[in-house]
């Protein structure tokens, strides 16, 4: 029985044999996991390049929808003005002293009153017997005094009043001193602020401390501090427009500052007019400095461009920033002491606002100041009679590798035309190519001397910026 038992097990066992399985692990395909990776990691690296490229063109779209901004204004200036002149300030009181009233004549006494009267005269009076009262002394002196400090009085007051027109901009960046430690150097410069364009606030001054900079603080007149950054800059002259984001400024800082008014440098022909100085005066910002045009007569000659050098009796720092204005309260020149003499480093100078006006108004739109590399100049009446020059801009100089030197101009030749601009001085040069852009072609034509005579050549010339 034991063994039927046992035979009966057997053969269950025996019958159930197919159904045991033994499980193995599938092998690993490196390979396709690698492929199946990578391809993971690719699209995954192009999604984020799609969302970043769909981020970059739609932000901006969607900011200034959701932040509509203000289109920016062009920049222009108002034509000049005539300035007064000292002349022009006597009071009607002044003049009517000194012209005689009508109907008088100049009696025989009167001729005579300025000569000396001799002792045996009935006229002469022994002044060491007959002493002036000292009452009569004193009064005077002390009118005098009295309208002394009441001019100045009155040129504070423009000072004050401009003043509010005056930053103070200061360039960061770093640097490493001689045991390789880095430290932050700050530079400053006065600045002046010549146009709102309802989406920034413009701002002229040097570039001299303000190039390779990481950043460019401005401070204005309440004390407020913002970033600003360059909007362009002219190589020529070593000015920058720089800018400050109106949504930036607080609305109390608006409320107090002001944009300077521009008036004229051309004008000012006569030595001994008055002028004051604002700025980085003295090596320090906030200060001013009163005095007088001592000349007027000094041209600055760079490539394509003329200015008009002020020079004053106004002592200063061997580097100072700031604007000159007249007692109307107008900017007559940007303070710079670059071309004065060695023997004159510490009297302030300028540079006339109206021959930098057209430069300024290209910089405050966003524009490149147009570059040709030509130095003019008028040609004078003995050169045109006697030596048959013609009517023009007389080339006297020209920049090495300079757009002009590229096509062939020379020195010597005289420009007679640019573009549909007949041109007839330096200046009418000068002012033709600033209505023109960088990237341009221009039309020059030039009369050339050869051998007896002037032949005409043209010449086709991209415009290029210094910049």
């Amino acid at each position: 029985m034991l063994e039927n038992q046992n035979e009966r097990e057997i053969g269950q066992t025996q019958e159930f044999d197919f159904l045991q399985e033994k499980i193995k692990e599938r092998p690993i395909n490196k390979k396709k996991l690698l492929q199946r990776t990578v391809i993971t990691a690719s699209l995954a690296l192009l999604f984020g390049l799609v969302a970043c490229v769909t981020f970059l063109i739609l932000e901006p779209v969607l900011n200034n929808w959701v932040y509509p901004e203000e289109e920016a204004e062009i920049v222009t200036f108002p034509q000049e003005e005539n300035e007064m002149l000292p002349e022009d300030m006597l009071t009607e009181d002044d003049v009517a002293a000194q012209i005689p009233q009508a109907g008088t004549q100049q009696t025989e006494d009167s001729r005579y009153e300025n000569e000396p009267v001799k002792e045996d005269s009935p006229d002469y009076v022994d002044m060491e017997k007959e002493s002036i009262p000292t009452e009569h002394v004193i009064p005077e002196v002390e009118q005098q005094t009295e309208k002394y400090q009441a001019l100045y009085e009155e040129m504070y007051n423009i000072y004050r009043d401009v003043s509010d027109s005056i930053v103070t901009i200061t360039a960061v960046k770093s640097d490493v001193n001689w045991f390789n430690n880095t430290y932050q150097q700050e530079d400053t410069e006065a600045g002046v602020i010549i146009a709102n364009n309802n989406r920034e606030l413009l701002i002229l001054a040097r570039r001299t401390n303000l190039k390779d900079v990481e950043t460019i603080m401005v401070t204005f007149c309440d004390g407020e501090s913002l970033q600003g950054s360059i909007k362009k800059y002219d190589v020529n002259t070593n000015l920058a427009v720089v800018a400050v984001e109106l949504k930036e400024i607080p609305k109390s800082t608006m409320n107090r500052i002001q944009v300077a008014t521009l008036g004229s440098s051309s004008i000012i022909t006569q030595i001994t007019t008055p002028v004051i100085a604002i700025g980085n005066i003295y090596g320090y910002n906030d200060s001013v400095g009163y005095g007088i045009i001592t000349s007027v007569g000094n041209v600055i000659t760079l490539a394509d461009n003329q200015y008009k050098l002020l020079t004053t009796d106004i002592y200063a720092s061997q580097n100072p920033s700031g604007i000159l204005v007249n007692f109307k309260g107008q900017v007559v020149g940007i303070i710079t002491n670059t071309y004065n003499h060695s023997d004159t480093k510490n009297l302030l100078s300028a540079v006339g606002i109206t021959e930098l006006k057209g430069m300024i108004e290209k910089l405050s739109n966003g524009y490149d100041v147009p570059y040709l590399g030509i130095y003019a100049q008028d040609v004078s009446t003995t050169a045109r009679l006697e030596l048959g020059v013609p009517v023009g801009a007389y080339i006297y100089d020209i920049d090495l590798d300079s757009p002009a030197m590229e096509k062939g101009i020379q020195k010597g030749d005289v420009i007679t035309a640019v573009g549909k601009n007949e041109i007839r001085s330096a200046a009418g040069y000068m002012n033709a190519l600033r209505s023109f852009e960088a990237g341009e072609e221009v039309e020059v034509v030039v009369m050339r001397a050869s051998q007896d005579e002037y032949e005409q050549m043209t010449f086709i010339i991209e415009i290029e910026s210094r910049n």
